[in-house]
């Protein structure tokens, strides 16, 4: 574990063994792509997870948890709703406490409801807003006195290609993911001072369960817009987002990283 006031000079921007991270959302998809890259890193991994209708988010969980752990690395879990705030305080405290700290927060959480504004349910609204904006608030607020204490922290957030060039039906995606981006800048600033760098990335296309639900026509548009021909794999963003964790990455902050194989030039 680091020092309370670790020297960021002093720190090997190659190694990040035996640092500690918090990924939300990281039983499935790109969560899980991250968690599995810190564990490769040789970072203690904690990751919440939250049953979604018609998935098995707890058993895919449990398949997580078993592959972290496998690497050799520490690793703890919980159910938790991240529009709870005291649920993600309880969390961050109970993480902290069992790996040994927390060093690097990853806001991933999320969700999507689309449709049309003119048909768009309140609970559709609320739902994706709560989750992807105040969810990632919850994380940050939780783990703001830890990093403050410490004089050290990493956070990574994550918006969407979305935010800039939204498609027809996902106001609710694109206004929370646009708000993400605002927090982003917001906590740089305010972290800043206590040696915190605060990240977010814009993905396009990823490879994860969601696509499954995307017509195969959506996907074919999404290979075509990318200018590298192709819809990214998890991996691909999980790197960029670890990358942003290391002290490779110790002078960036406040930054919107677009992990979209080109698809906001065309």
């Amino acid at each position: 574990m680091l020092a309370e006031q670790p020297d960021p000079r002093r720190l090997d921007p190659e190694d990040m063994s035996g640092r500690i991270a918090l990924v939300t959302g990281g039983a499935t998809g790109l969560g899980r792509a991250v968690a599995l890259e810190f564990a490769r890193r040789g970072v203690h991994v904690a990751f919440n997870w939250f049953n979604l209708r018609g998935r098995d988010i707890a058993g895919q969980a449990l398949l997580t948890e078993a592959e972290i752990r496998s690497r050799g690395v520490g690793v703890y879990c919980s159910d938790v709703d991240i529009r709870d705030s005291k649920a993600v305080r309880n969390f961050v405290g109970a993480a902290a406490s069992e790996l040994g700290g927390i060093h690097y927060l990853v806001n991933n959480a999320g969700i999507s409801k689309d449709g049309a504004i003119w048909s768009m349910s309140d609970a559709a609204w609320q739902d994706v807003l709560q989750t992807n904006a105040t969810g990632a608030f919850n994380g940050i607020q939780a783990v703001a006195p830890f990093f403050k204490n410490q004089h050290y922290g990493k956070i990574v957030n994550v918006s969407s290609h979305q935010s800039f060039n939204p498609g027809f039906g996902v106001a609710n995606f694109a206004a929370s993911k646009a708000a993400v981006i605002g927090l982003t800048k917001s906590a740089a600033v305010e972290l800043g001072p206590y040696n915190v760098n605060v990240n977010a990335v814009a993905p396009g296309y990823v490879k994860t369960e969601a696509l499954a639900d995307l017509p195969s026509d959506v996907l074919a548009k999404a290979e075509k817009s990318s200018v590298l021909g192709r819809i990214a794999e998890p991996e691909d963003v999980a790197r960029v987002m670890v990358f942003l964790c290391s002290e490779q990455a110790r002078h960036i902050t406040g930054q919107v990283i677009f992990i979209d194989g080109g698809m906001t030039l065309t």
